[in-house]
C-alpha cells in the first residue's frame, strides 16, 4: 500500500511565497517522474511542473521563473517552491508520483492542498 501526503498549502497575499511538500510512504521500490498539478474551480486539471528521476524539470509557461520543483529521492518527496504568487495561481494543488511498488509502475495521486492567493 502506498500513500501520498501533501502539506504546505494555505492563504497568502499576492507576491508572497509558499512551499508545498508531497511525501510518499509504503511499499516503494523506486520512483520515476514526480509532478504537481492544479485545478481551479470550473477549470480542467493542468500540469504545473514535473521532474524526472534524473532531475530534468518541466514547467508550465505560466509559472516558469516563479516556481521551482525539486525532489529528495531518499525521502520519496517532491517539493514545489512557489514565489511571486498571483491570484490566478489559486487552485487545489495535487502531486503525482509514478511508483514501482510491486514490480510495476503505477500513478499515485495526493489528496490535494488548497492554495489561495488573495489580499
Amino acid at each position: 500500500q502506498v500513500q501520498l501526503v501533501e502539506s504546505g498549502g494555505g492563504l497568502v497575499q499576492p507576491g508572497g511565497s509558499l512551499r508545498l511538500s508531497c511525501e510518499a510512504s509504503g511499499s516503494i521500490f523506486s520512483t520515476r517522474v514526480m509532478g504537481w498539478y492544479r485545478q481551479a474551480p470550473g477549470k480542467e486539471r493542468e500540469l504545473v511542473a514535473d521532474i524526472t528521476s534524473g532531475g530534468t524539470t518541466n514547467y508550465a509557461s505560466s509559472v516558469k521563473g516563479r516556481f521551482t520543483i525539486s525532489r529528495d529521492n531518499a525521502k520519496n518527496t517532491v517539493y514545489l517552491q512557489m514565489n511571486s504568487l498571483k491570484p490566478e495561481d489559486t487552485a487545489v494543488y495535487l502531486c503525482r508520483i509514478v511508483i514501482n511498488s510491486y514490480g510495476s509502475y503505477v500513478n499515485y495521486w495526493g489528496q490535494g492542498t488548497q492554495v489561495t492567493v488573495s489580499s
